[in-house]
């Protein structure tokens, strides 16, 4: 079936609403949360134990599989869904956040949200990895070709590719009018990508909702640059569109709506991406934690009510709640897995560290009220022997614990719209997690 989107059920008084996004390759109920698969793997879990915990769907991301293991062998497989096997909805960014962790963010610390930071979110190269090594032939003539098309097009434009980089503390990404030029974190070697090659990657990989190519900034540059980065997006936008359109296909191509923390930028993003041909909208960049919530209110205000809306990398509890009242219909994020395999484990009362002694001899599941195969068959006790002797099943069990949590956490707030009790659900569910009345 081709892509739609229905909203079952509105809710009086909030902008949220539950919904049903039909795909291609299957439904999602919403809102939901899609599991992240970053190179068509979601860590440490296969794509059976995904189906069996109840995930809808699966975004996997666009730069890391052009890179390893390349968009030809992905395309040859039938799609990213066919190489992992993975038979439901899927969905794929546009590479526009690695151009934030190679460019303006890189070596910084920076994450999507403003404050402490976060340096995991950040593409750290690799140790001794950044030789001067080149491309093959084929795939430099590739990117030499994007180069040439790109000065025809733009002749005042200084588009040239970087040096591969013999530095870990070095931007690794160089952003003009057309594209970025940007080294490969796994070997040096030199790339370029347009909107136009984001989209034909994206087509490659086959995913039902593709992410229209964007520059995504860190949350504390100056007003003057997220204005022209926002401006260079809306350009970026056209193109990817125009590109979509040309390749054809059943795949949706979703907008992305970029401005920072700064209100007017957001609203002006949301206005010129709303009146574009997409069939559905992110809600991208970066934001102050103090903003976030206010900066989601500003776009979704804007944006068409009979479209979905994504809200792109962000997965914290309270994020999940403000982003679902506040109209968002779809989130991903790494975090559930990227926590569980450091040993932090959601429960209803809060997140808790499996290192942490006293849980060696609590024979306890991690949450009593959680479902999930973890819950229901090992104890914290074994999670913790687990993760305390280095075994690979720590990561597995705990992935398998969040991720459920998370999904099922989403699902919930979709029935407590549907039934009428959202707000009682939320005031109860973050009263206990984080210990206090968000009201």
């Amino acid at each position: 079936m081709p892509f739609s989107f229905s909203i079952e059920k509105k809710l009086a008084g909030t902008r949220a609403r539950a919904g049903l996004i039909q795909t291609p390759h299957g439904r999602l109920e919403t809102p939901a949360f899609i599991a992240v698969g970053t190179k068509a793997t979601v860590k440490a879990l296969t794509p059976q134990m995904l189906r069996d915990m109840g995930v809808q769907a699966v975004l996997a991301n666009t730069y890391h599989l052009y890179l390893q293991p390349g968009q030809e062998i992905v395309k040859a497989a039938g799609g990213f869904a066919p190489f992992m096997n993975w038979k439901g909805p899927t969905m794929t960014d546009s590479g526009g956040f690695q151009v934030f962790s190679l460019g303006s963010a890189f070596d910084k610390g920076k994450s999507k949200v403003g404050g402490n930071g976060n340096k995991e979110e950040v593409l750290l190269v690799r140790e001794g990895k950044h030789s001067r090594k080149g491309l093959s032939e084929r795939d430099w003539r590739e990117n030499e070709t994007h180069r040439q098309q790109a000065m025809t097009a733009y002749p005042d434009e200084d588009i040239s590719l970087p040096e591969p980089q013999s530095s870990p503390h070095s931007s690794l990404a160089k952003i003009d009018e057309n594209g970025v030029a940007f080294t490969s974190v796994i070997d040096g070697s030199a790339h370029y990508f347009t909107p136009e090659k984001s989209i034909q990657i994206q087509h490659d990989l086959g995913a039902d909702i593709i992410v229209a190519f964007d520059e995504c900034t860190a949350a504390d540059d100056p007003y003057g640059y997220q204005k022209e980065a926002m401006e260079r997006t809306h350009r970026w936008a056209g193109r990817s569109l125009a590109e979509h359109k040309k390749l054809g296909g059943e795949q949706a191509l979703y907008g992305v709506v970029q401005g920072g923390r700064f209100e007017d930028l957001r609203k002006e993003s949301a206005d010129a991406i709303a009146v574009m041909d997409f069939p559905g909208f992110c809600i991208g960049g970066s934001f102050d934690k103090d903003d976030i919530y206010k900066a989601v209110e500003w776009v979704t205000d804007i944006l068409p009510e009979g479209k979905p809306r994504h809200l792109l990398g962000m997965g914290e509890i309270i994020d999940l709640f403000e982003g679902v009242e506040r109209g968002i219909d779809t989130f991903d994020c790494v975090s559930p897995t990227r926590l569980a395999r450091n040993g932090a484990l959601y429960t209803r009362h809060g997140r808790i560290n499996m290192l942490n002694a006293k849980y060696t001899k609590d024979f306890s599941p991690i949450d009593p009220e959680c479902r999930c195969p973890t819950c229901t068959n090992h104890s914290r006790a074994y999670i913790s022997h687990l993760f305390r002797s280095k075994e690979i099943l720590a990561s597995v069990l705990a992935s398998q614990h969040n991720l459920y949590f998370i999904v099922h956490l989403v699902k919930e707030m979709r029935n407590s719209i549907l039934d009428g009790t959202f707000s009682k659900f939320k005031k109860d569910f973050l009263e206990n997690y984080y210990g206090y009345n968000p009201g």
